[in-house]
C-alpha cells in the first residue's frame, strides 16, 4: 500500500498533535543551547509558531523571523499574541530568501528530516548566519524509535496501513547530524539526546489527538470502522494507564549545534 506525503495544513490540529511535544523538547533544547539574549533569530520550518513563541518568550530576540512552506501553518503562527512583532514568510529551507550574515542564530526545530536534501538546508542556514553565530537543530529520532507516536505507527503498519515518513527519516540520527554540521564547515559541533514525556488525560484524549495528526490522520480516515475499532483495541492494550486512566509515555529527539566559521 503506497503512502502519502505528510502535509501540514491545519495549525490548530497540529498544535494539539505535536505542539505540546514541541514545547516540551524545545524547552530542553534551549536549556542545552543556552543562547544569549537579544540575538537576531531565524526559525527555519517554523510551522505554527510553537517553537518561535518559545524564542520570543525566553530569548528576547532583537529580530525574529520564521519561514515555512505551509501558508496555513504560518497563518496560525501569526495569531499568537507573543509573535505580533515577528516576521513570517512562505519559503523553502533549501533556498532561504535572506542575504548572507543576516542573523546571529538559525534553528531548525523538528524539521531536518522534512528537508529533501538536508545538507542544502544546513548550508543555507550557515550562509545566512554571521561568522561566530550559531546554527542548530533538533529532531525526533525517527529511525531509532524516538517518535512520539511510534507505537501507533508500528500497530498501523502491522495492520497493513503504513504511516507516511518524511523524505529524510535518518537525518536526525546523532551521527548524521554531526556529519551534516561538520561537512557544512561549522565549528565546535556538539550533539545531545533529549528525552521528554507527555500525559494524556485518558485514552479518548489520546485518540482525539492522533486523529488530527498529519502523519497518521489520513491513514486513519481511510480505515473501515472495523479496522479503526481493532486499532483502538490494540492501542488500549499497548498504552499503560495509571489509576486515574491517564496515559504517560516518553519520546526522544536528537540535537546539534555549531558555530559559523569566518567566511
Amino acid at each position: 500500500m503506497a503512502t502519502e506525503e505528510i502535509r501540514f495544513d491545519d495549525g490548530a490540529a497540529y498544535e494539539r498533535y505535536m505542539g505540546v511535544w514541541s514545547r516540551a523538547v524545545g524547552e530542553q533544547f534551549l536549556d542545552w543551547l543556552a543562547p544569549a539574549q537579544g540575538l537576531r533569530w531565524l526559525d527555519v520550518g517554523c510551522g505554527n509558531g510553537a517553537f518561535t513563541q518559545m524564542l520570543a518568550e525566553r530569548c528576547a530576540p532583537s529580530v525574529l523571523e520564521g519561514i515555512d512552506p505551509s501558508a496555513e501553518q504560518l497563518a496560525y503562527a501569526r495569531t499568537r499574541p507573543a509573535l505580533r512583532t515577528a516576521k513570517f514568510q512562505q519559503a523553502d529551507a533549501m533556498s532561504l530568501p535572506f542575504a548572507p550574515n543576516t542573523f546571529d542564530a538559525a534553528v531548525m526545530p523538528l524539521v531536518i528530516f522534512f528537508v529533501p536534501v538536508p545538507a542544502k538546508g544546513v548550508a543555507e542556514m550557515t550562509r545566512v548566519v554571521r561568522p561566530g553565530g550559531t546554527v542548530s537543530a533538533y529532531g525526533w529520532d525517527l529511525t531509532g524509535g524516538g517518535f512520539p507516536y511510534e507505537s501507533l505507527r508500528e500497530e498501523m503498519t502491522a495492520m497493513g496501513f503504513p504511516v507516511p515518513m518524511p523524505p529524510s527519516p535518518d537525518a536526525a540520527r546523532l551521527d548524521i547530524l554531526r556529519d551534516l554540521w561538520t561537512n557544512a564547515g561549522l565549528a565546535d559541533v556538539q550533539t545531545q539526546e533529549l528525552t521528554v514525556q507527555r500525559t494524556f488525560t485518558d485514552f479518548d484524549d489520546y485518540w482525539t489527538t492522533i486523529l488530527g495528526g498529519p502523519s497518521v490522520g489520513a491513514s486513519l480516515k481511510k480505515m473501515t470502522a472495523d479496522d479503526r475499532t481493532r486499532l483502538q483495541s490494540k492501542m488500549r492494550t499497548r498504552l499503560t494507564t495509571d489509576a486515574d486512566g491517564r496515559i504517560t509515555y516518553k519520546a526522544r529527539a536528537n540535537a546539534v549545534k555549531g558555530k559559523v566559521a569566518s567566511k
